[in-house]
């Protein structure tokens, strides 16, 4: 009978040193599982990061045709500066939220943008010269809203290109566009404070 149950306590120690085992394999899995560090290249969901914005400062036409003014927009970042560039442009081409004139035809398209040393060169699609009305305030309007945009943006950016659907832009109207322009900040009117 002792032997018996000597034979029984043996085989009990037994299971349980195999449950104890077991159970502390298991919570070590877990615990090696919950604390591993992964490594962010090795993830097989890429991560998704929110796109940057920031406020730009984009050039319409007053509404009396006297010159330009500011309007500020929060505008989405591209990854490069082409890209942002360009997306600046398109919010020009969308025409103002406040009070003031648009200055490039609201059908506008930028077809794309490089940088050529300290030139932006920017290609419009062919609304951009038919859809701005003839006269030479309209031409300057809308040539100096995109030249000054950019150039206030971009602060690497000395002078802006025009090309029509990859073509060069030699004239529009009455200006001459063979070369890069500088901006021209002395289109701007000057704004009276609030309250004057």
């Amino acid at each position: 009978m002792k032997k018996r149950a000597n034979r029984a306590k043996g085989i009990l120690l037994l299971a349980f040193l195999v449950f104890a085992v077991v159970v502390g394999a298991l919570v070590f899995r877990k615990y090696d599982t919950a604390s591993r560090v992964v490594d962010p290249a090795v993830k097989s969901e890429p991560a998704v990061t929110p796109a940057a914005t920031a406020v730009m400062t984009l050039f319409f036409a007053a509404q009396d045709g006297s010159g330009l003014v500011r309007e500020g927009r929060e505008v989405e970042l591209g990854e490069r500066v082409e890209e942002s560039i360009a997306g600046v442009v398109a919010e020009l081409a969308s025409g103002p939220v406040g009070s003031h004139s648009p200055t490039l035809p609201q059908n506008t398209r930028v077809l794309g943008v490089r940088l050529q040393g300290e030139v932006a060169v920017v290609d419009f699609g062919a609304e951009f010269k038919e859809g701005i009305p003839s006269g030479s305030s309209a031409e300057m309007a809308a040539v100096y809203s995109v030249v000054d945009t950019v150039a206030a943006n971009f602060p690497q950016v000395k002078g802006v290109q025009f090309l029509i659907e990859g073509a060069p832009l030699s004239e529009l109207g009455h200006l001459d566009l063979s070369g890069p322009l500088a901006p021209d900040y002395t289109l701007e009117k000057k704004q009276a404070p609030q309250g004057q």
